[in-house]
């Protein structure tokens, strides 16, 4: 079954500082991490996809204008303190592995080598009705 789960980045809830304030060391660490848990999950058979996003600053919100014309704007606003910092779709053959996954790259590491316990939304992706985590 596949699931996608989605890392959250919340100013207001976050005990540590955005990763663009972390040293080269630390941002190292953590990307290693995530390399080393996207190895994990090929080896496992587990991976689909996964993705970290850019920096909030550099997104566009589009939306259909009259006659389905795209009309762009900047966004979100700088002070947007959420955002959405990557993601995964993995296949798992239950519920409660994708909820250990979800667990384990909510430990990435942080400043000082420090677990962020950062929040993993998961969501099954949609073939059928969804079964309940």
């Amino acid at each position: 079954m596949k699931y996608m789960m989605l890392m959250q980045f919340s100013a207001a809830q976050a005990d540590f500082p955005s990763i663009d304030t972390w040293s080269a060391e630390e941002v190292t660490a953590h990307l290693d991490f995530m390399r080393r848990t996207n190895e994990e999950l090929v080896r496992s058979g587990e991976f689909v996809d996964g993705q970290g996003l850019a920096m909030p600053d550099q997104a566009k919100i589009v939306r259909a204008g009259d006659g389905g014309r795209p009309v762009v704007s900047d966004g979100p606003f700088p002070e947007t303190k959420e955002f959405l910092a990557g993601w995964w779709i993995v296949d798992c053959e239950t519920p409660e592995r994708v909820i250990e996954l979800a667990a384990a790259v909510s430990a990435a590491p942080g400043p000082g080598g420090r677990p962020l316990n950062m929040p993993i939304e998961v969501r099954q992706v949609m073939a059928a009705p969804t079964e309940e985590l």
